[in-house]
């Protein structure tokens, strides 16, 4: 879209490009500057287990907080007004149990296992261990995807930049600079940098929320959006809405991206013991829901501008059809490069564009940590050195660049970008879901049992649009979500009654049980 054919012009100005730059190198610099600390494979994947409370949720936050879920966030906000707001509190409801119980997450740090996978071997077997590790790094790498199909249209709508040749430049040169710090520092790059992207992201968040509602007002946006979207902008269980069934799923996926999604769970196996690993879910619970209805809000006030703007009203609001997924995605950043003044702007996009790379460095981190712990190193039964770990790590972590890197300039969206990432990631933690509760709280678990479940997530292809295109199914996301995370656990439960383990196998996979 031309944003410069339509009437719009953007506040991002010359001084704004010199902030933004100027903080990137910056950024980087510490990055590879860090890479003296990183001595062995525990250092570059788990920081050496050391982290304390308060770094562990500022990292975890400003990975969660990253501009992938800024956007989504706030294309939710835009096409769901108030009523988007209950999937930030089903993420701190759940992330709050998980803090006060220990649920999942515990378990896993007391086994001191560095992937999920890893569990997976303790208490299935290697082959369990490698499928997993293969759907999962599948899952995950498929699920970053659209990460900087994101930042490339948050930069657009920003700028107002309209030379597509230049845009893919920028963003490359972004990725790059992620792949450089993040191959050589590892989690103690990704750690330092996370803190210091969190800290100027939240005070750029909040300080943008005042001046919308300042520019705005807040009458102004209620009436709006009650205009606009009636009951549905503010009922979550409205069918003419999100409907009970999304609800349902939001609680689902509040429970994966806290304690069975990889870039969380590394935190909790980062941490410095148990007890630390309560605390920190239990704190990070307001940052989760923080995190999400920020960038909600930026979407309903973007909605209220474009409804107010009559050059804006036919792109983003057209009356006979919805506009495009990709079109929304661009309503907060627009608004935002019209109501921000020269020099804040530029300031906001360091921090959001920051927050890009803070998501993109855990995420390949992760990826790579678990194609090398997990896919490849089981195969060879003398094991791998620490330094040939950290070479495979850092090989898949370019690999995996460059694949996200086409993968983001050629995938036809076709629905809001929240949607594709819960999905995406459903390939996998369907499956997951499963393994951990049942493996970790009932004994009679079994490898059988943990197949069926892990290769039941692939259902969950279904829901993407694409697919669903191409086989003439037309089903909710939520609704295929739902339906296959059920038939995994009902498909781990029967499988391990039908085809139990042996009680030697059982015994020896389960020593977490005891100890701290």
């Amino acid at each position: 879209m031309d944003l410069h054919s339509i009437g719009v012009e953007s506040n991002f100005s010359a001084l704004d490009w010199c902030i933004v730059i100027g903080y990137l190198i910056v950024i980087v610099g510490i990055g590879v500057y860090i890479k003296r600390y990183v001595a062995n494979v525990t250092d570059f994947i788990v920081a050496g287990r050391g982290l304390k409370t308060f770094l562990a949720i500022a990292t975890m936050i400003g990975t969660e907080l990253g501009l992938v879920t800024v956007m989504y966030s706030a294309q939710k906000g835009f096409t769901g007004g108030f009523a988007a707001f209950h999937i930030a509190l089903a993420a701190a409801i759940v992330t709050l149990v998980v803090g006060l119980t220990g649920f999942i997450v515990v378990p896993l740090r007391r086994m001191k296992v560095m992937t999920i996978p890893e569990f997976y071997e303790r208490r299935f077997g290697r082959g369990v261990r490698i499928l997993g590790g293969t759907i999962l790094a599948a899952s995950g790498i498929l699920n970053m995807g659209m990460f900087l199909k994101a930042g490339s249209l948050f930069v657009t709508g920003i700028t107002g930049m309209t030379s597509e040749v230049q845009l893919k430049v920028i963003m490359t040169v972004l990725l790059g600079m992620v792949l450089l710090y993040t191959a050589l520092g590892g989690m103690v790059s990704v750690v330092v940098l996370d803190y210091i992207q969190f800290v100027v992201l939240s005070f750029s968040l909040l300080t943008a929320s005042i001046m919308s509602i300042k520019y705005l007002g807040w009458s102004n946006i209620i009436e709006s959006v009650c205009r606009l979207q009636g009951e549905a902008g503010f009922n979550p269980f409205d069918a003419e809405g999100f409907g009970t069934s999304y609800v349902i799923w939001m609680f689902f996926l509040g429970l994966v991206s806290c304690a069975v999604w990889q870039t969380s769970v590394i935190r909790a196996c980062s941490a410095e013991n148990v007890r630390i690993v309560k605390k920190i879910y239990t704190l990070a619970s307001i940052g989760f829901l923080i995190r999400f209805l920020i960038p909600y809000f930026f979407g309903i006030c973007a909605l209220v501008y474009i409804s107010q703007t009559p050059s804006l009203i036919n792109i983003f609001l057209p009356e006979n059809s919805p506009a495009d997924s990709q079109v929304t995605l661009m309503a907060m950043p627009v608004f935002l490069g019209q109501i921000l003044p020269a020099g804040f702007v530029g300031i906001i996009s360091a921090g959001m564009l920051a927050a890009f790379m803070s998501t993109h460095d855990s995420y390949l981190l992760c990826w790579s940590s678990v194609l090398t712990q997990d896919v490849v190193a089981p195969w060879f039964k003398k094991g791998l050195s620490s330094k040939t770990r950290l070479l495979l790590a850092r090989i898949f972590i370019v690999a995996i660049g460059l694949f996200i890197l086409i993968w983001g300039l050629w995938y036809p969206l076709g629905q809001d970008l929240w949607d594709y990432m819960a999905i995406s990631g459903a390939v996998y933690f369907t499956g997951a879901v499963s393994l951990l509760v049942f493996g970790l709280y009932w004994k009679r678990a079994s490898k059988v049992g943990a197949y069926l479940a892990l290769l039941c997530g692939f259902g969950s292809l279904l829901g993407l649009k694409p697919v669903q295109n191409l086989t003439g199914i037309n089903v909710s996301s939520a609704i295929v979500g739902l339906i296959v995370i059920f038939l995994a656990m009902l498909l781990m439960l029967v499988g391990s009654l039908i085809f139990p383990d042996k009680k030697a196998v059982r015994a020896k996979a389960l020593p977490f049980e005891e100890g701290s």
